[in-house]
């Protein structure tokens, strides 16, 4: 089993990842970190641009690390309703970033409810730019699940990107119902990637795209990770897609 978590290839938050994403608290796991990161890397060697958001931006630690992914000019707009488990969390987010060196510039802290956002709200926030990733880890139930996923949709770029947080994970097993019929409801989404679990906390992450976009992104994430890519891959009926993993060993048969 390779327990080295990979480079997501930007300097910056490769430092992040090593010396202060522990420092920050949360559950977001440094390997989805580096991964997501890594395709932010990926999408700026593409040409495609914008600012990234993030639902559920708690005390700053899964924001910090997008924010050093940018490219020179973006933001990085993190929501939350900041009300957990105390008002002060708002505050400890905006030190956290200040203390990472994520400037106000590049930076936007949002105390709203992603559930009654219109995406015409969420486009004006960004000054009518469309995000290129965002990041959903707000209210884990299905109906808000359901309502952030109709909204990120609606604002993404043609080659955005959507990462949905704690998939699989046996407290949230209605999660994947949402998700389920979300694609049924769009058949130009498709899900990317899995990105697997470290921990039972730190758990597994999926990555959306448009249908158009899925070899391309596909390739790139071959040809970067392909030491973690676990060989029998995911099947979502019809389609495969990767499962990025610390742990690409196959089952015993015993």
């Amino acid at each position: 089993m390779n327990t080295t978590i990979p480079h997501s290839g930007i300097a910056a938050v490769d430092r992040y990842i090593v010396d202060g994403y522990a420092s920050v608290p949360g559950m977001s796991s440094h390997f989805a970190a580096a991964i997501t990161c890594g395709l932010m890397r990926i999408q700026t060697a593409a040409g495609v641009t914008g600012p990234v958001v993030e639902v559920g931006a708690f005390e700053g630690r899964f924001l910090i690390a997008l924010a050093k992914s940018l490219a020179p000019g973006e933001i990085v707009l993190g929501i939350d309703l900041f009300d957990w488990p105390n008002p002060e969390v708002e505050g400890r987010c905006i030190a956290n970033c200040a203390r990472h060196g994520v400037l106000e510039e590049a930076r936007i802290i949002w105390k709203t409810d992603s559930r009654k956002l219109t995406p015409e709200a969420l486009l004006a926030k960004l000054g009518g730019r469309r995000p290129r990733l965002q990041h959903i880890d707000g209210e884990h139930s299905r109906e808000a699940l359901s309502n952030d996923l109709e909204l990120a949709t609606a604002v993404m770029s043609d080659a955005g990107l959507i990462v949905l947080d704690d998939m699989l994970h046996p407290g949230y097993p209605t999660l994947m119902v949402a998700v389920h019929a979300y694609l049924e409801r769009h058949a130009e989404m498709c899900v990317l990637a899995i990105i697997d679990r470290e921990t039972i906390v730190a758990a597994t992450k999926f990555v959306l795209c448009r249908k158009e976009w899925f070899k391309r992104y596909e390739d790139a994430l071959l040809a970067d990770y392909k030491d973690n890519v676990w060989p029998l891959g995911a099947d979502f009926e019809p389609h495969w897609c990767l499962v990025l993993s610390l742990d690409t060993r196959l089952a015993a048969i015993t």
